[in-house]
């Protein structure tokens, strides 16, 4: 194959390389330092308000900043004589009551910022709010721990910054049977041959000929490892609950994957925030709980741990729209079955003693709670994918 022909019909691997461009040849790297636990990520986007989400329903601080949107008793599910969740995330209740969710209250970090497009970088590299990064904390996880692209997976026809690495990309796909018939291209097979070919080596064009070999072998192996599994489990039929029921198949069938991404959109509720919100987190709760019954039913629950995250939380005051604007702190999610500390994790922020802003001042600082997945259940050194050490959490 001439070198213009080659690239002429690289043009035609672009069905594949969605997935995405993979941007080096794969070390060898010992599969058995990635353990056999998995992560599951759920980015809640565009800013969940947190504040109707846990709700401080004895505060008469929070009625008087939200006289329209703070939620009535009856919309609120108590788990303590002063805190409840938005009635909504009733499954998630269930299994909160079960020992499996804590609560982590006021989770931001130093100079927050308020543009959804920064602060979820921010989430997704791991990095100072005034240091900018084209790696994810994921990505990089993968460079020094990974060995193929499909260790990490982004249920996404698209691949999150989270995902990207400086050496080494994850996959991300919806489906594994489109993601294998994107790899079995007459123009893939035909490269596929060309493993010796000098040409393309002598015009340096190696290490892309290598990204599309590799591509195409974990299009066949997620495909044939996980189309022997089907979920018997009747999951929401929504988008949010297709991607849990992908992923929970990629789990059940054993594919060597450590890390999957997810994400539920919507959360930007300047606007008539309470129905939105209502529906949202119906979708998000629904989906999980189904999920983590799917996962239970095959005996994989015990080796999962599940984080929800949102890149920032709303203002303390509602706005003139009945909804909220951009704000600071949230509240993460955690879900699995060997938490040390279950339930509320911490105490919820003031709502006396706002930032300058009139916002919720973080306590703690997100990069913590990778710190303590990293180390503690992904059994890593988190350090060399935060590039610093950060205060571990006790939850696992």
């Amino acid at each position: 194959m001439n070198r213009r022909k080659f690239l002429k019909q690289s043009s035609l691997a672009s069905s594949l390389f969605f997935i995405p461009s993979f941007v080096k040849a794969f070390e060898e790297v010992a599969s058995s330092r990635l353990g056999y636990k998995r992560l599951v990520i759920i980015q809640l986007s565009g800013g969940n308000d947190g504040l109707n989400t846990v709700v401080p329903f004895r505060n008469d601080l929070y009625y008087k900043a939200r006289p329209s949107l703070g939620l009535a008793q009856k919309d609120i599910i108590k788990l303590n004589d002063d805190i409840g969740l938005h009635t909504s995330l009733a499954p998630l209740k269930n299994l909160y009551d079960k020992g499996y969710v804590s609560i982590i209250n006021n989770v931001g970090y130093p100079n927050p910022v308020r543009s959804h497009f920064r602060s979820m970088d921010i989430w997704q590299t791991a990095t100072d709010a005034d240091t900018y990064a084209q790696s994810g904390w994921i990505g990089r996880y993968l460079d020094t721990y990974g060995k193929t692209p499909y260790h990490a997976i982004e249920i996404d026809d698209s691949l999150s910054l989270a995902m990207k690495g400086i050496h080494r990309n994850a996959i991300a796909t919806t489906n594994a049977k489109v993601l294998y018939n994107a790899a079995q291209t007459p123009y893939l097979k035909n490269i596929n041959k060309q493993l010796e070919d000098t040409h393309l080596n002598e015009h340096n064009l190696g290490y892309l000929y290598k990204s599309m070999i590799a591509a195409e072998s974990s299009a066949k192996y997620i495909y044939e490892t996980s189309k022997t599994v089907s979920s018997k489990k009747e999951y929401p039929n929504t988008a949010f609950g297709k991607q849990l029921k992908t992923t929970a198949q990629f789990i059940n069938s054993h594919l060597d994957t450590k890390v999957f991404y997810t994400a539920l959109d919507g959360f930007d509720t300047h606007v008539n925030q309470k129905a939105t919100q209502k529906r949202l987190l119906s979708t998000y709760a629904d989906g999980v709980a189904a999920f983590v019954d799917d996962l239970k039913a095959n005996n994989t629950f015990k080796d999962t741990l599940i984080l929800t995250f949102s890149e920032f939380g709303r203002r303390v005051k509602q706005n003139a729209s009945i909804g909220t604007d951009h704000g600071t702190a949230n509240t993460v999610f955690i879900i699995g079955e060997h938490l040390k500390k279950q339930g509320l994790y911490n105490n919820m922020a003031s709502l006396s003693d706002l930032d300058d802003n009139g916002d919720l001042k973080f306590e703690i600082d997100f990069r913590s709670i990778y710190a303590t997945v990293l180390d503690k259940w992904l059994e890593v050194d988190g350090k060399r994918v935060l590039f610093k050490t950060f205060d571990q959490l006790d939850i696992l």
